[in-house]
């Protein structure tokens, strides 16, 4: 399908989740910018991008910076002319608990995890209102419903994404923007496996991925194109009456309790 044809997107986060939504939103004839702060993911995606045809363009940024946020939303409309979607998947996952996180792990966690969403709004919505509306996606987490031990910055990052997507949501329904959020649970991705290794540092990866994945209810860790399928529809027309709500792609994670 090509859905997307004549939409222009910037998609922040250039592994895993953002990655796939890049990829996915690009395929469906959709311009994507996609920005990301690591050299060596934005190289191999743009690498595969242009392997497959698609129309992607990779640029380097720290979302957590005005200047360059300014810059990648400047750079995309100069280049393709408008700004229809804004898929907000850049994070950092720092452990520790307050006790044990230092104030400038805490402000960078908020700066990347909820900074940048703000930054993108701040600069994107603009544009957007001058094609008469458009999409954002925030992607959040199960963690910002309810969270494990030992990662308070990164839960509360998450948690703040669900009131900003509410606030942004509001602020310009009548701009015909639409602001949703998404919250995964355990997807297959490069921070579950930096996880993985904090929590279980003498177990393999795959051992922790099984089970994590166990205490889904589908019994298994999702995969970053599950999620990026239900980004393409949050970010569709097919999607039209959709906004403020956050939606859950976790196989069932939040569904029950801890009580067998």
């Amino acid at each position: 399908m090509r859905e997307f044809e004549n939409r222009v997107a910037i998609v922040t986060g250039t592994t895993g989740i953002g990655r796939a939504i890049a990829k996915r939103l690009a395929s469906g004839g959709c311009s994507v910018v996609a920005c990301g702060i690591e050299a060596p993911a934005n190289q191999e995606l743009q690498l595969e991008a242009q392997a497959n045809e698609l129309s992607l363009l990779v640029e380097q940024c720290d979302v957590s910076q005005p200047d360059q946020v300014r810059s990648v939303v400047a750079k995309t409309v100069a280049t393709y002319g408008r700004l229809d979607i804004i898929v907000n998947a850049a994070a950092i996952h720092p452990f520790g608990t307050a006790v044990e996180t230092d104030p400038d792990t805490w402000n960078r966690c908020m700066a990347v995890n909820l900074g940048s969403i703000f930054l993108l709004a701040h600069f994107g919505i603009p544009e957007m209102k001058k094609r008469d509306g458009g999409s954002i996606l925030n992607l959040s987490s199960v963690q910002g419903h309810a969270c494990q031990r030992g990662v308070a910055a990164y839960a509360a990052s998450k948690g703040a994404i669900h009131s900003l997507t509410r606030a942004l949501a509001l602020d310009h329904a009548a701009d015909h923007i639409r602001v949703n959020s998404i919250s995964p649970g355990s997807i297959r991705t490069p921070m579950l496996a930096r996880a993985a290794a904090h929590f279980g540092p003498d177990e393999s990866t795959e051992a922790i991925f099984e089970r994590f994945g166990a205490a889904h209810p589908l019994g298994r860790i999702g995969t970053p194109e599950e999620v990026a399928e239900l980004a393409a529809f949050l970010a569709s027309d097919k999607a039209g009456f959709c906004t403020g709500g956050d939606y859950l792609v976790d196989g069932g994670l939040l569904a029950g309790i801890g009580v067998q």
